[in-house]
């Protein structure tokens, strides 16, 4: 026999308000306007009462999280209730019915499925209604578009980027394998400005659009995540942001130390974060400095951002920068000497945009002006850029910082003591020595107690060795460089 709830004249009704009351009590203001506001009375059949939700999505939450303690609040109400199922009913619920305020929309936990963005229409007052959700063609209207030249055959390794290089295909392959195991959870680049960081991200979207189109994958800048928040705001539909993003089987968020300091997007993209690890979806994430460095980020969410494989990309070696350039020459079909190549390598040295840049306007000078490309045309039409990037960094500044940071005398820079607490920053200040200036070995040398031109070849040999295998020296570097060349 099945009972309709406008049939019933009071009870059902009644015991049902004590069940929302009960589980607005246990479970938190926040949680309950989310996940369970929404809920509505259906019918009862025999032993069983229906409860209806709005979406599918909700559903599946609902069941996963609170159906067990629904269930045991009803038999509580009323002993002739055995079964309590969650359906997905004919009604329509606003979604400002389901969020009111932004320090609520992301105060629940995470969850599956989800719709796309209100239209246009919806902007005219009324509150909008949750929408069924679209296929992988949605997903790219949402999606930040994709450089064609990003793509793994188009990335020169080296050591500076080898570990964030082998992720990222790791990565990009586990995406369209057989199992879709995620290896590393989230994926962590970082690195300064134009060290490849959004290069491997659109490598990996494009390896896995081309391999498997039906993978949901979304690439955008953390500023428009932001953007798409406050819209969802707005207009109240969060709950069909919360889908459109909390669905897909990829999620890749460029530079996200920009959401630092902005609580409400943090929060949302925390639970966003959660939602999806939980369910073994792929995240990738960069930034400009490793999770622990981002100032302004909650200290859950840099634990979070810290879970799986944090790869760093270091600044660019003159090798890596003379093998990109190679590589670049070879796409354009540009015939460029040899010794202007090493030439940019040796003077271009902030990072691979500008190197590419200043590649771009000798080749086009040439074929504009029907000239050859020779190393005093280089000098002439990169004037100004070769200006900004002669760093007069001196060995004195290196020796400096580097005594600083290691915490040492400046007097043992040049002094004969051999301890290793000397000696390992006194070979550290060669190698940078060796990096950012266009010194010789020998006055290299000359500079560090008159020692020889082999001692710094030694140095920069040993620390070379060292980087492969000591993490914390690597960043202590990287830390050293940055600071020499801001």
């Amino acid at each position: 026999m099945t009972v309709e709830i406008s049939e019933i004249d009071g009870p059902l009704a009644a015991q049902w308000q004590r069940v929302r009351g009960r589980l607005r009590d246990e479970f938190g203001e926040a949680a309950y306007r989310s996940w369970l506001s929404s809920l509505s009375l259906a019918d009862m059949v025999g032993d069983a009462i229906r409860i209806e939700v709005p979406t599918r999505f909700l559903r599946d939450w609902v069941v996963a999280h609170y159906a067990d303690r629904i269930q045991a609040l009803w038999s509580g109400e009323n002993k002739n209730v055995n079964v309590v199922e969650i359906v997905v009913g004919d009604r329509r619920v606003a979604a400002a019915a389901l969020v009111a305020e932004p320090a609520l929309v992301a105060s629940a936990e995470p969850e599956p499925r989800l719709s796309e963005p209100a239209e246009e229409a919806g902007r005219a007052g009324a509150a909008a209604t949750v929408t069924p959700v679209g296929d992988a063609a949605d997903d790219r209207e949402i999606s930040a578009p994709l450089d064609p030249r990003f793509t793994f055959e188009n990335f020169v390794v080296g050591k500076p980027n080898e570990l964030a290089h082998a992720a990222a295909r790791r990565v990009a392959e586990s995406a369209v394998s057989g199992n879709r195991a995620a290896p590393f959870n989230p994926l962590f680049l970082y690195g300064g400005v134009g060290l490849g960081k959004t290069h491997l991200m659109h490598a990996i979207a494009w390896h896995i659009r081309r391999h498997d189109s039906s993978r949901r994958v979304i690439y955008l800048s953390a500023e428009k995540f932001m953007y798409q928040f406050i819209k969802a705001l707005r207009f109240k539909d969060t709950m069909a942001f919360k889908e459109q993003f909390r669905s897909v089987d990829v999620l890749m968020i460029d530079d996200v130390q920009f959401i630092s300091g902005k609580d409400s997007t943090q929060e949302e993209f925390f639970h966003t974060f959660n939602a999806l690890v939980d369910q073994n979806r792929q995240v990738i994430i960069s930034a400009d400095k490793s999770p622990s460095d981002l100032e302004g980020m909650e200290e859950r969410m840099k634990s979070r951002l810290g879970w799986g494989l944090v790869a760093d990309i270091h600044p660019t070696t003159y090798e890596l920068r003379l093998g990109i350039l190679q590589a670049k020459a070879e796409q354009k079909q540009a015939q460029v000497p040899a010794k202007v190549l090493e030439f940019l390598a040796h003077k271009i040295t902030s990072n691979v945009r500008e190197l590419e840049g200043a590649l771009t306007r000798i080749t086009a000078h040439a074929q504009l002006v029907g000239r050859s490309i020779t190393l005093e045309s280089a000098q002439d039409v990169l004037h100004d850029l070769l200006r900004a990037n002669d760093r007069r960094i001196t060995i004195e500044e290196i020796q400096k910082r580097v005594a600083e940071h290691f915490n040492i005398r400046l007097a043992d820079m040049h002094s004969a003591r051999r301890a290793r607490a000397v000696a390992r920053p006194r070979q550290v200040a060669m190698y940078l020595c060796k990096q950012l200036t266009p010194r010789s070995l020998p006055e290299i040398g000359r500079k560090f107690g008159g020692r020889d031109h082999t001692t710094v070849m030694h140095a920069v040999r040993k620390i070379e060795e060292l980087l492969a295998e000591d993490r914390a020296l690597g960043e202590d570097i990287d830390l050293l460089r940055r600071m020499l060349e801001s």
